[in-house]
């Protein structure tokens, strides 16, 4: 707290914006210090108010202990001063009797006796004050639950009972009613009671978030697996990371335990390691180490007991020894229970969860699936899918497995990754002793091979700069070991690295992108590609940087000797595919000619020969060169030959990469069916391969695209986060986020709200993300996704706050403002929501300000009308002033947009404007000025016809209509306007919307 409170006014301010803090410590030691600040003045209400919010800090706060001590000097008060009390204060006090039973029950330091005179105390009080006794016996139900005896008849006595003003709020009650149900073994009748509450029509400040966590289990034994997946994603938001509700965190970990989810539980338990160390209520404690140890206990017996786990701050813990420290604590805690209480009941119960089976093999509970493999360093392992091919048997000998992995990556055969993983480790290893066998050459060449196959791996990361750096230092050991080939490849493909690097920073407007290609790569060759598109390069750094590494590769292959077929081969793909991407940037007729005599070059060397990878190699690049031409007809003529002669003649490999390529193209020419099948077919059989040999992530997302196209958005949400996953486990993270960032708007746009946010939180959760290592914009947009599925998840406190965070970040985006404008709009909106309008109007202004530097008609018009539509409708007159005032700007706008020639993708910004300046008006009592505006609305929007959306005419007719027969008063006027709207309506077979117009001409006539 910055500064003390000076006067009772600022301390009821200062206790109101507390209250509006989440639960935690900044509340509750603002909440003490505002109890100290209330002591220094003659007020005792303004003590007893800041009392209230002390208690209640301390009980969403997880502190049971001092609770009670607060309650006592608030009960002291009101035997000293019931005066103090108003009808209000006098209520919480008696309400928070319940809360004090509460917090003694956790504690196991309170005897027995303690608890039983509490509740003599709460029962003489509520009859000294003529209160009903319910609450009282809904205590005492509690009691005996929580000893695990005498509940049957302290439940009768409580559930028998009317209730009363002062009883648990309906949410609380049903479910205690359930859980005992549950209780006596009768899931049925528990998910009966529990209803009301998990369709959410009856809530407070803990439920649904605790009836979700104990109906996961009962759910899922009684088959209704697809309501538990439902509610656990909804019910885990609900309670994630608050100390107060760790139980039920404890429940949501036990669930995955139990559905096959167990990497996502320990997820969840590294979002929620807080836990651990901040929840001092001993019963939460026992709670959530129980659900904790039934999740580590899973995973150990599943064999990952090493892997890493978040736990108790100060160490770092594997599974299995946190297992065993969660294990002692809570055999602790469930002992000094039971030592308390008499019985053995949390033993027992603790056990009975312990020894749990688990209840699905397999739930799938997200988007994102994960499996223990994914956890820790296995997850950096390229994926493999399963294989209907016997794959190539690495060799057990040395020399062997050396010249294997050779003839495998001379073929550019899938199978070279295991040998080449395979010998990374055997040279890594320090007793490694290299072979003396002229056949496999001396080691230095080993460690080349290696680093160029390191090289490789890198530039398919799109890591250029590694790639270039490690291809360079392949070379100088290629030299060393004497083979001149080798190195001439190793070094035109770190010139083609280079190249890549200098488009890609060129592409991120980086002008020193091309800083690292040769000063002399012009000069001194006879390329066919000299000449050709000068102009073009000169106006493109990034064809200029690829025309550059070309001419060096040029130079580079004729002054290299003695090069073997499978050497100039490779340096002629390397040339061929650096004009094919100076193509792909320019898209410049120009460089075509030069990519297609390359291609001839290299596929008649390559037929000559008979290097059957690099035939197919140069077919697919002149199928690529004719689409990047526009010639999609020619392209499919030859890829239709390739893969005839890839079903012939091999290499199988290339077929899967083929089909997505001609899958593509048949998405080009918008035959989505016939591009589904190619895609399909190509997945099929990049089973059969490694799936980064194959691109089989492209494969997902290319046939996710397709099966948009044919109207299945499940079936492409499904591909989308398959492929994201991919990516992710080969090591494309950037690629992978990206993808997953189209999967959560996809899932938002399916109203998948849920699954949306649980993707999302797993994503931002990464350690790289966390870390601030992976590109801003790509977080804020997976942040703002998420902002945009809490507000449509209707958790309008936790949208608003992150999008006032990414409102306040994206001020700092000086190379785009239109992205900032257009978060600080959507943040006003949300604040108007709120009720919070200056803060709104402070949003709003900041957008504007950045609209004038990048304009964003259409979405700033929007935002502007909607806070005026906001502000009048919960402020009535008294926010008209400044409605009209968003109003103004909204008016601007739409100048703007007409002086630019902007065109809306809907109504006109004139025809919205003139609808909202009605319905503002109309909200504020100035219906005059509604009608008005209206009918200056229908005037731009001109009478539907047969082919119109008739559906926002039709509501400014309503809203007109309304306006003229209920407010002013005048039916007979408005009934001829909606009269003759009708007969227009069904006339164009507009019936649907015609019904909203007949209800009120209906209304109007019977008033």
């Amino acid at each position: 707290m910055p500064t003390a409170p000076q006067n009772t006014d600022e301390l009821y301010q200062a206790l109101q914006e507390n209250d509006r803090r989440p639960y935690g410590r900044t509340r509750t030691v603002t909440a003490e210090e505002l109890v100290d600040a209330a002591e220094q003045f003659d007020e005792p209400r303004a003590l007893v108010h800041a009392l209230l919010e002390l208690q209640e800090a301390y009980t969403y706060g997880s502190e049971p202990r001092k609770s009670p001590v607060v309650f006592a000097r608030l009960l002291n008060l009101f035997d000293e001063q019931p005066d103090v009390f108003d009808d209000r204060l006098r209520h919480l006090l008696f309400w928070r009797f319940k809360w004090v039973g509460h917090a003694l029950r956790q504690l196991p330091e309170v005897p027995l006796t303690g608890l039983r005179q509490w509740l003599t105390e709460m029962r003489d009080r509520y009859e000294k004050a003529d209160l009903g006794l319910q609450p009282y016996y809904g205590q005492a139900y509690q009691l005996a639950a929580h000893l695990g005896e005498g509940a049957t008849l302290a439940y009768e006595l409580w559930a028998s009972r009317t209730r009363t003003q002062l009883s648990d709020c309906e949410a609380c009650e049903i479910c205690e009613r359930a859980l005992y149900h549950l209780m006596e073994g009768d899931d049925e009748r528990a998910l009966s009671v529990w209803e009301p509450v998990l369709a959410g029509k009856e809530s407070c400040q803990e439920e649904p978030a605790r009836s979700v966590s104990y109906a996961l289990l009962p759910l899922l034994r009684t088959g209704r697996t697809d309501r538990a997946r439902e509610l656990h994603l909804a019910g885990y938001r609900g309670c994630r990371r608050n100390p107060s509700m760790s139980q039920e965190v404890g429940r949501h970990l036990e669930f995955c335990a139990l559905t096959g989810n167990e990497a996502r539980g320990l997820e969840l338990l590294a979002e929620n390691r807080i836990m651990f160390d901040e929840v001092d209520s001993p019963l939460d404690q026992l709670g959530f180490l129980t659900g904790a140890e039934v999740l580590l206990q899973r995973v150990e017996s599943l064999g990952h007991g090493e892997l890493p786990a978040a736990g108790y701050a100060g160490r770092t813990w594997t599974v299995a020894d946190l297992r065993a420290e969660v294990r002692r604590r809570a055999d602790d805690l469930a002992a000094r229970f039971d030592a308390r209480n008499g019985t053995t009941a949390h033993a027992d119960r603790r056990r009975a969860r312990l020894d749990r089976a688990p209840l699905v093999e397999t739930l799938e509970l997200t988007l994102r699936a994960r499996a223990l493999d994914d956890v820790g360093p296995a997850a950096a392992v390229p994926a493999t899918a399963p294989t209907a091919r016997t794959a190539t048997a690495v060799p057990d000998a040395l020399p062997e497995l050396i010249v294997r992995a050779r003839a495998l990556d001379e073929q550019g055969h899938p199978d070279a990754q295991a040998c080449w993983a395979r010998l990374r480790t055997l040279v890594a290893a320090r007793d490694y002793t290299h072979p003396d066998d002229p056949a496999v050459g001396p080691l230095v060449r080993l460690r080349a091979d290696l680093l160029a196959e390191e090289a490789s791996r890198a530039g398919d990361k799109d890591e250029f700069t590694e790639a270039a750096d490690l291809h360079e230092e392949a070379a100088a050991l290629y030299d060393d070991a004497g083979e001149a080939g080798q190195a001439a490849v190793a070094r035109a493909c770190a010139l083609l690295a280079l190249a890549e690097k200098a488009v890609a920073d060129a592409s991120a407007g980086n002008a020193g992108a091309g800083a690292d290609v040769p000063a002399d790569a012009t000069q001194g060759t006879d390329a066919p590609s000299e000449n050709a598109g000068k102009d073009v390069d000169a106006a493109d750094p990034k064809a200029a940087a690829l025309t550059a590494a070309h001419a060096s590769m040029v130079r580079l292959h004729e002054e290299t000797p003695d090069l073997a077929p499978s050497q100039e081969a490779r340096l002629l793909r390397l040339r061929a595919t650096a004009l094919g991407l100076r193509l792909q940037t320019s898209r410049s007729e120009e460089h075509a000619a030069p990519v297609q005599a390359e291609v001839d070059k290299l596929f008649a060397f390559a037929t000559e020969h008979d290097i059957a990878v690099q035939v197919s190699g140069a077919l697919l690049l002149r199928t690529s060169t004719h689409a990047l031409s526009g010639d999609l007809p020619a392209a499919v003529t030859e890829i239709d030959a390739l893969l005839d002669r890839l079903k012939s003649e091999g290499p199988a490999w290339h077929l899967p990469r083929t089909l997505g390529l001609r899958g593509r193209l048949q998405l080009a020419l918008h035959d989505a069916q016939a591009a589904q099948a190619d895609l399909a077919e190509g997945l099929r059989l990049a089973a059969e391969w490694p799936a980064d040999a194959v691109d089989t992530a492209r494969l997902h997302g290319d046939l996710a695209e397709a099966v948009m196209h044919l109207g299945r958005p499940d079936e492409a949400l499904r591909h989308l986060t398959r492929s994201a996953d991919l990516e992710l486990r080969q090591g494309s993270r950037t690629d992978a986020y990206c993808t997953y960032s189209n999967a959560a708007q996809l899932s938002l746009d399916l109203g998948r709200v849920e699954d949306c946010i649980a993707l999302l939180d797993s994503l931002l959760a990464e350690p790289d993300v966390a870390a601030g290592e992976v590109d801003d914009r790509l977080v804020a947009q997976l942040r703002l996704t998420r902002a945009r599925a809490l507000h449509a998840g209707e958790d309008l406190k936790a949208a608003t706050a992150e999008f006032v965070a990414l409102a306040a970040e994206s001020a700092g985006w000086d190379d785009d403002p239109g992205s900032h404008a257009m978060i600080a709009a959507e943040t006003a909106v949300l604040l108007g929501e709120s009720g919070e309008f200056d803060r709104a109007r402070e949003a709003a202004d900041q957008a504007l300000a950045a609209h004038a530097r990048a304009p964003r008609y259409e979405h700033l018009s929007n935002s502007l009308r909607e806070l005026a539509r906001l502000q009048t409708q919960q402020q009535g007159p008294h926010g008209l002033d400044s409605a009209r005032a968003f109003l103004t700007d909204a008016g601007r706008i739409a100048d703007e947009a007409r002086t630019a020639e902007f065109e809306t993708h809907g109504r006109s910004l004139e025809t919205a404007l003139a609808y909202e300046h009605g319905r503002v008006a109309a909200y504020a009592g100035e219906y005059e000025e509604a009608l008005i505006a209206l009918d200056k609305a229908l005037a731009l929007l001109g009478d539907p016809n047969q082919d119109d959306d008739a559906g926002e005419w039709a509501e400014c007719v309503r809203l007109a209509g309304a306006v003229e027969g209920l407010y002013l008063e005048r039916p007979a006027p408005a009934l001829i306007r909606l009269d003759a709207a009708i007969d227009l309506l069904t006339a164009l077979g507009h019936t649907e919307e015609a019904e909203a117009l007949t209800s009120l001409a209906t209304r109007l006539r019977d008033e």
